[in-house]
């Protein structure tokens, strides 16, 4: 008997409900097998918008959003 068979034989005895979660499983392990693709970075997802952002610009950012925050807790 082939092992494909033996999961065969196993899968057809147990209830419908739990042959569901055996295919999810088999679905969740064939998904966790297959090669992903690489990640873009985040500086060439914005390349085809010409937009220059500079040091200068970041700092500003960063005072305008955390200039006001108190820099001792009490």
């Amino acid at each position: 008997m082939t092992l494909e068979q033996q999961i065969l034989g196993s899968i057809r005895s147990l209830p419908v409900q739990q042959q569901h979660e055996v295919l999810n499983f088999a679905q969740f392990l064939h998904q966790k097998a297959a090669p992903k693709s690489p990640r873009r970075s985040l500086k060439g997802l914005g390349a085809d918008l010409k937009i220059q952002i500079t040091a200068a610009d970041i700092d500003e950012a960063r005072q305008e959003m955390w200039g006001n925050l108190p820099r001792e807790i009490v």
